[in-house]
């Protein structure tokens, strides 16, 4: 029995561990850019759109920072939309089966 105790205390320790790194996949950022720079995303992490720059070149000084703030908002929007579809394809697979808190599919 005894080994059984420690792999169940490793396993909680890895998943502290595990949830201690999805908490801070938050503070980083990374940024993409397309046509030399004049697009940029930038994202965290967990793949949220944080900022988004557009070359006012491309639109024009006045729209430029109003389509930035859109084009966050649609990728986000449909971030959104692809968790839902992919919980409820998992739903499926799991026949509705609730995974215990903090575990999500994929892994």
């Amino acid at each position: 029995m005894t080994n059984f105790a420690k792999m169940m205390k490793q396993a909680q320790d890895m998943q502290g561990r595990m949830q201690d790194v999805q908490n801070s996949l938050t503070d980083i950022e990374v940024t993409g850019s397309a046509g030399g720079g004049m697009v940029e995303v930038t994202l965290n992490g967990k793949n949220e759109a944080k900022r988004v720059h557009i070359d006012p070149s491309l639109v024009g000084e006045a729209d430029a920072a109003m389509l930035e703030d859109l084009v966050v908002a649609a990728i986000n929007d449909a971030r959104g939309k692809v968790d839902t579809v992919a919980q409820e394809k998992m739903k499926e697979l799991t026949g509705g089966i609730e995974l215990p808190p903090g575990m999500q599919l994929p892994f």
